[in-house]
């Protein structure tokens, strides 16, 4: 096993959360591009129902664009675009529609 694929395994099982600090889940696998060598997702389980609820209710799991991640050390960090998948409650809404 070479220094890469030794990184790359070493991501699953961390924690996920946002830049706001909310927990999204766990990494459970990494979605690659092998023809240009590059990791292109992490596949993300044990999901944090309630910051997904609108989009992920009966997912086991969502892949986040590898994009989104701004920091891997003992957790990884993604954007706060991932809060932003869950469905505007009703009180927005309404506040919109005004």
């Amino acid at each position: 096993m070479d220094a890469t694929e030794a990184e790359i395994d070493s991501l699953v099982g961390r924690e996920v959360y946002s830049n706001n600090g909310l927990f999204v889940g766990e990494v459970e696998d990494v979605r690659l591009d092998l023809d240009r060598e590059i990791v292109t997702g992490l596949a993300v389980g044990g999901l944090n129902r309630e910051l997904l609820a609108g989009r992920a209710r009966t997912a086991s799991g969502v892949v986040v664009p590898f994009r989104w991640v701004r920091s891997v050390g003992d957790i990884v960090l993604v954007t706060e675009a991932i809060e932003r998948l869950r469905e505007p409650s009703e009180e927005t809404e309404n506040e919109a529609a005004v």
